[in-house]
């Protein structure tokens, strides 16, 4: 168990982990009277971005040396960088009045942990935020029309019934996991 205690401090768990939740609770804070999609994309995408700031470490050589296979540690890490950032969102909503279906969530945090795996792998794990944070950045101003572009480039805030939504994340939650997981941030 050292070796979970090394590897959660090399790769700053904790102190991802504190800017998560302080994200998350400031932003519910400043946007709990209109708690909509608009402002869960915003919140999953600030936990999101700040934990993949540690998918790679600082030294290559000691990660190439570790006594246990590299890919599960990468996958579990990813996988609970979605969880603690949907978790979070989750339970802070409950504290409003008003919710978004946990289903948006779960696909946003899916869609948003694949963009930072992919983001990691391309150009290292301290670039893991860049990917989650452009397609928050124009998701917003993609136009309203019905078309089937526009609702795959908006898909962090379309309806949970939307299926290109629901496609485009699952496709970039494989390609960034299995990416990550079996690449690794780029050295």
């Amino acid at each position: 168990m050292r070796w979970a205690a090394l590897y959660a401090r090399s790769r700053q768990v904790p102190a991802a982990f504190t800017a998560l939740l302080v994200a998350t609770a400031g932003l519910w804070f400043l946007a709990r009277d209109s708690w909509s999609t608009l402002p869960v994309m915003l919140t999953l995408t600030a936990g999101v971005a700040v934990a993949a700031i540690g998918l790679s470490g600082q030294d290559p050589d000691l990660d190439r040396a570790a006594a246990l296979p590299w890919p599960i540690r990468r996958f579990a890490h990813l996988a609970l960088i979605g969880l603690a950032a949907g978790g979070a969102v989750l339970a802070v909503q409950e504290l409003g009045t008003s919710t978004v279906a946990w289903s948006i969530i779960a696909r946003d945090a899916a869609g948003l942990l694949g963009l930072a795996g992919l983001a990691a792998t391309v150009g290292g794990g301290q670039f893991g935020w860049t990917l989650p944070l452009l397609w928050c950045a124009i998701s917003p101003f993609v136009p309203h029309e019905d078309t089937t572009a526009n609702r795959i480039v908006a898909w962090l805030l379309q309806p949970p019934e939307t299926p290109a939504a629901t496609w485009t994340a699952g496709v970039l939650a494989v390609a960034g996991a299995a990416a990550y997981t079996f690449r690794g941030g780029r050295r």
